[in-house]
Order: structure tokens, then sequence, then C-alpha cells
């Protein structure tokens, strides 16, 4: 047990004064976020998960609103939006990158890679060089 006479305490690193200690049970950030408070990315996720009624083909529709917003972002650019479609195109050319990457073309195989393949089958003892 540490001694009751507070000169005979050593105030140092790792060591602070007693006085300004948290005591047992108390936070060190009082004021900090409060639990269950969300951040942007959750909000906006909730938001664009609620529900919407559309009419389409004179029948109502209840979609998430991330789809209505899909389906009129396409049909603005189906109309002829400039703007629309450039932002469309650019999306797709961002999603068509992201796919898989095993889904090369066959032509786009260089004779730099048919040589590398060569070797590794060489290694391999696939083929020879």
């Amino acid at each position: 047990m540490p001694p009751d006479d507070e000169s005979a305490y050593a105030v140092g690193y790792g060591k602070p004064p007693r006085h300004s200690r948290f005591e047992p049970g108390q936070s060190g950030n009082p004021r900090g976020r409060p639990p269950g408070s969300k951040n942007l990315s959750s909000l906006l996720k909730k938001a664009l998960d609620e529900p919407v009624i559309v009419v389409e083909n004179n029948r109502r529709r209840r979609i998430a609103k991330r789809e209505a917003i899909v389906k009129q972002f396409v049909n603005q650019s189906a109309k002829g939006d400039l703007k629309a479609t450039q932002l469309l195109l650019s999306i797709l050319r961002d999603l068509e990158g992201r796919a898989e990457p095993g889904s090369a073309d066959a032509d786009k195989i260089t004779e730099a890679d048919q040589q590398i393949i060569a070797r590794i089958k060489a290694r391999l003892g696939g083929a020879e060089e």
C-alpha cells in the first residue's frame, strides 16, 4: 500500500498527482460522443433505405429512395440531359473498372504476357520454353 503521506509520493512520468487522477467510475471524456449517436454514413444509408411510393404504369409501388434516385437519373439521361448522360457514363466506367479481376478478354493478352505464361508453365513442369 502506498503511504498516506503526500510528501512521500514522487510525482513524475506515469505518476500524476493524486488529486488530479481520474476517480474510479469517472469517464476520461465526460462530454464525449453520446452512446447511440449516428455518424453521417449511417444516417445517409438509413435515409436512402426508406421506402417511397412511386407510380409506374398507373400502379403504385413502394421502392427504396436510392432506387427511385437511380431510376430518375437514368430517365433524365434517356431524355437527352447532357450532364446526366456524362455523369452516368462516368459512373458506368467506374463500375466496369471494378468488375471481376479474372474477366480480362483473351485478345488483351500481349506477347510479353504469353512469354511469362510459358515460363510459369515450364517451371511447373507443364511445357518447355
